[in-house]
């Protein structure tokens, strides 16, 4: 739960920081060709971040899937043997009497 909160402020911080760099590259005594340049700049390079986020929440997704399908897997075994047990413990108190 706190990875994911840790991925929210960071997708956030990235995105207040793209907002900031493009207000401040609008107001800095440069010509308007040379504030394009540097706002496509950015612009590509707050995409490549948010691009980077995206993927490596995507891959901790996965891992959190392939641990709770494991876990799944898992219990689901052991209910299975629970079962048998009783089963057999059924027949034998059956058989007993």
């Amino acid at each position: 739960m706190a990875d994911e909160s840790t991925s929210n402020n960071i997708v956030w911080f990235c995105a207040g920081a793209a907002v900031g760099a493009a207000i401040a590259l609008l107001y800095a005594p440069a010509s308007g060709q040379q504030t394009r340049r540097k706002i496509a700049r950015r612009t590509e390079e707050g995409r490549a971040a948010i691009a980077e986020s995206g993927r490596e929440m995507y891959d901790r997704g996965r891992e959190m899937y392939e641990k709770g399908r494991k876990l799944a897997d898992e219990a689901a075994e052991m209910f299975e043997r629970g079962r048998k047990l009783v089963e057999n413990t059924a027949a034998n108190v059956r058989d007993s009497i």
